[in-house]
Formats: C-alpha cells, sequence, structure tokens
C-alpha cells in the first residue's frame, strides 16, 4: 500500500500536470488566435504556430485535432471570452436604464480593444459559419447575452423607462452593428473619408453616440 507521504506526492504531481497541460493550451490558443485573425483559416499553418508555442505540432494534433479542430477552439474563446467581460458587471442590479448604458459601453470598449475578435468574426462570415454552426455550446454561450437583455429591458418596461414594439435579438443587433462595423470597416472607411479612427476625441463621440442612440430608440 502507498503511504499517505507517497499518494500525497502523486497527487501534487498529478495537478501540476494538469495545470502544465491547461497553461500549454492556452498559450496553443492565444497563438493560434493570432495566427488566425491575421491569415485566416486557410492562410494559418499549424507548423507557424507551434513554432512561436512552446508545444509540438503533434501536441497541437493531440489537443485539437488538426488545424479546423484548433480554429474551432480559437472561436469557441472568443465568444466565451466577451460573454465573460459581460458577465462581470452586475448588470442586473443596476437600475434598467444605467444598465442597458453600460452594456452598450461595455460592447463598444470589447471591439475596440480585442480587434482580433472582429477579425475571427469577419472570417467565420466568410465560411458562412460554416463552424461556428458545428459547435453546439456556442448557441449555449451567446444565449446568456440575449437573456441578459431581455431582463434589463422586462425591468425597464415593468418601471415605464422602457417602450414595448422591439424584441432583445433586435436591439443585440443594433448595438452590435455599430460596435463591430467601427473596427472592421475602419481602414476602408478612413481612406474614404479621410477620418482616423484611433482618435481619442472621435472615439469617445462615437462611445456616446451609438449610446445615446440605442437609449433614445427604447424610450417611450
Amino acid at each position: 500500500m502507498q503511504s499517505r507521504k507517497a499518494k500525497k506526492r502523486s497527487r501534487g504531481a498529478a495537478a501540476a500536470a494538469t495545470t502544465e497541460a491547461e497553461q500549454t493550451r492556452a498559450n496553443i490558443l492565444k497563438v493560434a488566435t493570432e495566427e488566425f485573425a491575421t491569415k485566416g483559416l486557410s492562410g494559418a499553418r499549424v507548423d507557424a504556430i507551434a513554432a512561436k508555442t512552446l508545444a509540438s505540432k503533434r501536441m497541437i494534433y493531440y489537443y485539437f485535432g488538426g488545424k479546423t479542430g484548433l480554429y474551432s477552439a480559437v472561436l469557441e474563446r472568443a465568444y466565451a471570452d466577451i460573454r465573460a467581460e459581460e458577465a462581470q458587471f452586475d448588470l442586473a442590479h443596476m437600475p434598467p436604464r444605467e444598465a442597458l448604458r453600460r452594456l452598450i459601453e461595455v460592447t463598444f470598449d470589447y471591439d475596440e480593444n480585442h480587434t482580433k475578435f472582429v477579425s475571427l468574426v469577419s472570417i467565420e462570415n466568410i465560411h458562412r459559419a460554416k463552424y461556428l454552426s458545428k459547435l453546439p455550446s456556442l448557441r449555449d454561450i451567446n444565449q446568456s447575452a440575449i437573456r441578459t437583455l431581455e431582463d434589463i429591458l422586462q425591468r425597464g418596461r415593468a418601471e415605464g423607462v422602457f417602450r414595448d414594439g422591439f424584441d432583445a435579438l433586435d436591439l443585440h443587433l443594433l448595438i452590435s452593428a455599430f460596435c463591430f462595423f467601427r473596427v472592421s470597416n475602419r481602414h476602408t472607411f478612413e481612406a474614404l473619408f479621410d477620418c482616423d479612427f484611433a482618435s481619442p476625441r472621435l472615439r469617445a463621440r462615437h462611445r456616446k453616440m451609438i449610446t445615446e442612440a440605442v437609449l433614445a430608440y427604447v424610450e417611450p
């Protein structure tokens, strides 16, 4: 029989191995996110990802089953991260108008600060959501965004500060469209209209504009 000390060492070694595996997997996903966001699914190379990580190509295939499996995992992580960002704010306990304002600001700031997320979503749209549609977990992850918005709207309608006549999915689309477009199309927009989306003043103006536009739309 193993002694208590031996069992303790064995458990410690297993925990360390698990932690190392998680760190390796997270490192692969981080590097792969950059690779896919920059070069797309067809242009990304597993060899290049392996060279930039502490993992071998064989290890990447072990964890993810190949390039498409890795790409799907990157998509899953990207969507999970934005939903996790929203969950950090206690929107359910804020007054509905304040909660909606905060949600809009969080969406705007997240897209501004996570351009790779915007690139990945744009790439997946080019593929007509071929890979995303095969990930049932993403439906569950993203339904939380609609449930959060529905709760805010229901509370606002009950208090008389929001009107009827639209649903949470429509409003989610409205908010996402502006925040996403500002990042995904900034280069063509800047070239065509000679503006600088990196300007702090323009950024602040756009952030205020989308917030006030949505709040004006939902008010009675």
